[in-house]
């Protein structure tokens, strides 16, 4: 199968993650598609975002206590701002 994009393969990889039904295929799934490093950079995002919603710290507390650059916190939080008020509040509601 070619891809004319790869935004095209992207939403073909999240379809396939829409039919993923346990946390033990998804780990599988990633194993095959992340290395070690971006499988610890999508796990530091995932703290990043979580702790922004929380919104219990600043973002010098997020990169101390995550050993995370201010930075990695800063595109965490410029990504929070694409996402709708309703994905928000799920997210939110999700994680905590």
């Amino acid at each position: 199968m070619s891809y004319n994009t790869p935004k095209e393969g992207w939403q073909d990889f999240i379809l396939l993650c829409t039919k993923i039904k346990s946390a033990d295929e998804f780990s599988q799934l990633f194993d095959l598609f992340f290395t070690i490093e971006e499988k610890e950079t999508l796990a530091s995002r995932f703290q990043i975002i979580k702790a922004i919603l929380a919104e219990a710290s600043t973002q010098r507390e997020i990169a101390e206590t995550h050993k995370v650059s201010i930075a990695q916190i800063t595109r965490g939080s410029n990504a929070m701002k694409i996402i709708s008020p309703e994905m928000r509040a799920r997210l939110k509601k999700l994680l905590n």
